[in-house]
């Protein structure tokens, strides 16, 4: 079992529902400072986007973040710099796409990850079928490979998506990329699927927008992602102070 897999399995024990805001490295000069805020604010587990010039996945605020990281010149060794600088006693986990890790070398970029602090990865377009490979070069490192369960993901391949996902199983809410969305979408029919599979933690993301809307996903799933809500303000100009009181709201609701 993975360190983040054991992290996350006691936090659950303990009654405590999950928050993990997301942020993009890089898109501003103390994007850090805003992750120690969130860590600040309650937040349980932080995932951190690596910006890539085609993500599948992203919806327009995510993109525009993602695009402005990349003007910035954040690479997967500049962002692993300085995440190796952070001290948070809460796990780390990468959100990329394979691309940024086949060219960096699968070995190399697991290593790189796990030399920095991350305790594990997200990689949505890497299919199953086809996710040996670099789930071998994290299993020696400690790395935890998080795939996601879609609303469309029929019930065989649920169970063969659990088996293969280390950590927590990310929920997608609703068939769409990421961004504020008004209600919870498919996410308790795809935590139910989810949970007729495995036990592992199982947490909703795609479209939590408001702190009620966090409270009523953790109703039927072990924690809620939230991103494109955070991400936005960020781009508007917010402060780590801003992002602190922010990720504490969906902190509030969830107890």
């Amino acid at each position: 079992m993975k360190s983040l897999e054991r992290h996350l399995r006691a936090l659950r024990k303990t009654g405590v529902k999950a928050l993990v805001p997301y942020f993009m490295a890089g898109v501003t000069t103390d994007w850090v400072r805003h992750v120690e805020a969130a860590v600040a604010g309650g937040a349980s587990a932080v995932e951190i986007g690596v910006p890539f010039s085609d993500p599948m996945m992203d919806g327009v605020v995510i993109q525009e973040a993602g695009l402005r990281s990349l003007a910035n010149g954040t690479t997967l060794d500049s962002l692993c710099a300085e995440v190796a600088g952070l001290t948070l006693d809460v796990p780390l986990v990468a959100m990329s796409y394979y691309n940024v890790f086949h060219h960096y070398g699968l070995a190399a970029s697991a290593r790189r990850l796990a030399d920095s602090g991350f305790d594990g990865a997200i990689v949505p377009d890497l299919a199953p079928e086809e996710a040996e490979p670099w789930r071998d070069a994290c299993h020696s490192v400690d790395v935890a490979t998080v795939f996601l369960v879609a609303p469309s993901t029929p019930s065989e391949r649920v169970t063969r998506i659990a088996a293969m996902s280390e950590g927590f199983v990310y929920a997608a809410a609703r068939m769409a990329v990421t961004g504020r969305a008004s209600d919870l979408g498919a996410a308790p029919r795809v935590v139910a699927a989810v949970r007729r599979a495995t036990d592992l933690p199982t947490y909703v993301g795609i479209g939590i927008t408001t702190p009620e809307q966090a409270r009523e996903a953790a109703q039927v799933a072990d924690g809620v992602i939230v991103g494109s809500a955070l991400v936005r303000t960020i781009l508007d100009g917010a402060s780590p102070a801003d992002t602190e009181e922010l990720v504490n709201s969906f902190r509030r609701a969830l107890d």
